[in-house]
């Protein structure tokens, strides 16, 4: 029994996060009936994307080049390096502080139930590069979860048998919210992190 092309496009749309099969049925119908310049478009984008965008030699974020344009730039402090899970939190941190260090993707975070080790987050290549001794402080940003604590500590651990100084980025209590509706483990991370304050 032969699948129909629509039902093979809506089996490829499912492939995207939190898409399932009305939602998936909804893009296909919607490209088909609306938008089919925009699908070509998609179709072409997708095609080259998936063939040319590959990961930074030096810190395995996506790149169409072998070093990506933070690496290849000298305007970046290269004695802070920032580790963090996906490429999508190295966005949000370049577009929402001051920070001209640079970066290393992990891609991942270490769980052992899924498969994933120190080898599948390029972890030996991280050693490498702190070795070379350019790297004075590791600024580890994995999530607060379980998972990205235990990588935190690893990562830690891993700086500090290199002489190069491991910091975390801060957890707690967004600004402007409010104690009472602050949920009990952040409120507990946020009082057991408590710092000193200064004049």
């Amino acid at each position: 029994m032969t699948v129909s092309l629509l039902e093979q496009l809506i089996d490829a749309l499912r492939v995207l996060p939190g898409v399932g099969q009305k939602s998936a049925q909804r893009m296909a119908y919607h490209l088909l009936e609306r938008q089919r310049d925009g699908g070509r478009r998609l179709a072409d984008a997708l095609a080259e994307s998936m063939e040319r965008i590959g990961h930074c030699k030096r810190c395995r974020d996506f790149s169409e080049t072998e070093l990506c344009p933070t690496c290849a730039s000298s305007a970046r402090d290269a004695q802070l390096l920032c580790a963090v899970e996906t490429p999508a939190d190295r966005l949000a941190i370049e577009q929402a502080t001051g920070f001209r260090g640079l970066y290393f993707v992990l891609q991942g975070r270490l769980s052992p139930l899924d498969g994933i080790g120190p080898r599948e987050l390029g972890l030996d290549l991280l050693a490498q590069r702190l070795e070379e001794g350019e790297v004075r402080e590791l600024i580890v940003a994995t999530n607060p979860t379980v998972e990205g604590e235990a990588t935190a500590h690893y990562l830690a651990q891993l700086a500090r048998a290199r002489g190069v100084q491991p910091s975390r980025l801060a957890h707690g209590l967004p600004l402007g919210g409010e104690l009472e509706y602050v949920d009990r483990g952040t409120l507990s991370h946020a009082f057991g992190s408590r710092v000193e304050i200064r004049e």
